[in-house]
């Protein structure tokens, strides 16, 4: 029997071997929003992961709009250009396709890396621990660690959808072969949709006719920015988790107007919304959004979120509960993830030359026990 996970797929023009994504990781290696020699050796060694396609973290869109000092940006030359060595590189001795997450942090930015606290940066930081001003749709701190963003104002609404165009053409200059809007975990896209961090009661306010409306007008002008061949998606979210704030019924219509705003795909996370919530830890616990997202909205999904196990995966494609899956930590763990679920499901991965004598014709040690 075939498998499902190992199938090919088409997005707009883009046609991806298998079902397998790695997820976007931040990695707070860049330097002043550049790409660095540990972004060549991360990519680099999943350029050959036997993933269908690998989206390189949240990169964001301006200066102040990154998470924390070592976060990746595409705002300026010397960003493209510090990426795009990156990423022709990783295309010339890998087999997998490359996409981007354009992200802006909002009022989740000036922040700490992970393994310093992850908590927001403090007032009187200098150097690396320096803080910068933040901005929402509403001037509510994401959490208690965090100082409450400047509420944005029309100007800053009107320019928003610029640095996503701008940062977007420059992934085109760049070759990447996928686009992705972030619009999830609380960052800049999210806030403004979800009434938890968005109390407005204006036009840019949540709700279908508000900020909901504004954010599909943006999502239409990148778009419209990017040759329709190249897949043009979003993460969104499934769910916030809280009270108050976004459902899965939600999740159905806002994914129906990013269809038709012209996006090709969702990516389904959620959580993130606030500091506080916890999201669930259960297996695969977005895929039940996924699928509703899937059947309902009509658009190509991907579920993402504690999906680990090649049978796990198999099983949510050959289901019709999402069209792709996105991995994240199992790729960390393990960067041949994907050369391991072939075998287990009687599959095969594309391979570099240097590494043909691994497949399952030459090497004995394939059918071996794995410790």
């Amino acid at each position: 029997m075939t498998s499902a996970l190992f199938s090919p797929i088409k997005l707009a023009d883009l046609e991806l071997r298998n079902r397998i994504v790695v997820a976007p990781m931040c990695q707070y290696s860049a330097n002043d929003g550049c790409a660095s020699d540990w972004h060549m050796t991360h990519l680099g060694m999943l350029a050959n992961s036997g993933a269908g396609l690998v989206v390189i973290e949240a990169t964001h869109v301006e200066r102040q709009g990154r998470i924390t000092h070592g976060c990746l940006g595409l705002y300026n030359d010397a960003n493209e250009a510090a990426l795009e060595r990156v990423i022709r590189h990783c295309k010339r001795i890998g087999k997998s396709k490359f996409g981007i997450q354009l992200a802006h942090a909002g009022r989740k930015a000036s922040s700490q890396r992970p393994w310093e606290g992850g908590k927001g940066l403090k007032p009187n930081g200098a150097g690396s621990d320096e803080p910068w001003e933040t901005m929402g749709p509403s001037p509510i701190p994401h959490g208690r660690d965090w100082p409450a963003p400047r509420e944005m104002t029309a100007k800053d609404f009107a320019r928003l959808p610029e640095l996503f165009v701008a940062a977007a053409r420059r992934a085109v200059r760049i070759g990447f072969d996928e686009i992705e809007l972030h619009m999830a975990h609380g960052y800049m896209l999210h806030s403004i949709q979800t009434p938890i961090s968005n109390q407005r009661n204006d036009e840019y306010g949540p709700g279908r006719q508000a900020g909901w409306r504004y954010l599909f007008d943006l999502a239409a002008e990148v778009r419209a920015a990017v040759p329709r061949g190249i897949p043009v998606g979003a993460r969104i979210t499934g769910s916030d988790w809280a009270e108050g704030g976004l459902t899965t019924d939600d999740a159905v219509d806002f994914a129906r107007g990013l269809k038709e705003a012209g996006l090709d795909f969702v990516c389904v996370s959620s959580g993130g919304a606030q500091a506080d919530i916890r999201t669930p830890t259960a297996p695969g616990y977005n895929v039940p959004a996924a699928e509703r997202i899937r059947r309902e909205a009509g658009i190509a999904t991907r579920a993402v979120g504690l999906i680990t196990s090649p049978q796990q995966a198999e099983d949510i494609v050959a289901a019709g509960k999402a069209d792709l899956v996105a991995i994240g930590r199992a790729f960390l763990d393990d960067p041949h993830w994907a050369w391991e679920a072939a075998r287990q499901l009687g599959a095969e991965v594309e391979r570099p030359n240097q590494y043909l004598r691994v497949s399952r014709a030459l090497w004995q040690g394939v059918a071996q026990p794995r410790a």
